[in-house]
């Protein structure tokens, strides 16, 4: 099976046979480089074994990757059609590996597969990744069956995915991911392997949902809010954005601030304010 996924042109033949170019209003930075996308590919775990939803293919990089690694299924969501034509021979070449979704991901309900779990991985569109990665962090938290991320971000946005409190880069997604899962950061990706190149390095990382966390969490919803209201002002003190509240209840004195919190003390504030 993967013989005929290897026999395909390379990508960026197959893109100039079909007219195909990156569309800015997509977000699209093409990944071309084999050695790449297969390093990205053979990073999901069980990928032979757990079906691998992947959210905007473009013209199949990752996606040839992902089956050559020996993914049993692959479920594509991609928003841009004029990818069909080079999709629907990736499609050929897989043996009934490979099913495409033309949609918005942000709109799709990966439960609708039927799968009683997956792993996601993709090279995520720019101007999208925070806002699946907080769709997704929400879906975990409230019972998804989704076993691993492994996606790439800018490398700014991979920082503050993994960032700790008292950094910089801290801050609410830092505390959403952290409540739920274990992350870190595998690699970095040079602009220059992109087509078109971004301004900026990128990263390729790695979530695995943690299932105690999970327990202890509460209502991610509720952490949503609390977050939002105090790094909206993370340069503020917290007893001046939220003067009403006691925070000796909290073993806190209200001086801090936001990035001087961590995600159980976010958590454990939710809980008591937000019930």
């Amino acid at each position: 099976m993967t013989d005929k996924i290897s026999s395909l042109p390379p990508v960026s033949t197959m893109m100039r046979e079909c007219d195909m170019i990156a569309k800015k209003k997509f977000g699209q930075n093409f990944l071309f480089d084999l050695n790449l996308t297969c390093r990205i590919a053979r990073a999901v775990p069980n990928i032979d074994t757990i079906p691998v939803i992947e959210v905007g293919p473009g013209p199949g990089g990752l996606t040839r990757a992902l089956l050559l690694a020996g993914a049993h299924k692959v479920i594509a969501v991609e928003m841009d059609k004029t990818t069909e034509p080079i999709l629907s021979q990736i499609i050929d070449a897989a043996d009934g590996r490979l099913t495409v979704v033309f949609g918005d991901a942000l709109k799709t309900d990966f439960s609708k597969f039927g799968f009683d779990e997956y792993a996601i991985c993709s090279n995520l569109p720019y101007n999208v990744g925070t806002e699946l990665l907080i769709q997704w962090i929400h879906k975990i938290a409230n019972g998804e069956p989704i076993k691993s991320l492994t996606l790439m971000f800018q490398r700014e946005v991979a920082d503050r995915i993994v960032a700790r409190p008292g950094s910089n880069a801290y801050g609410r997604v830092s505390v959403l991911v952290n409540l739920v899962a274990d992350a870190k950061i595998l690699f970095n990706v040079p602009r220059t392997a992109f087509t078109p190149a971004p301004k900026v390095t990128s990263a390729v990382v790695q979530i695995i949902p943690n299932t105690e966390k999970i327990k202890a969490l509460g209502k991610i919803e509720s952490v949503e809010k609390i977050t939002a209201k105090l790094f909206g002002m993370r340069r503020k003190m917290i007893r001046g954005i939220m003067p009403d509240v006691d925070w000796n209840v909290f073993d806190l004195s209200g001086t801090e601030r936001a990035e001087n919190l961590t995600p159980e003390k976010f958590c454990e504030i939710a809980k008591k304010l937000l019930p």
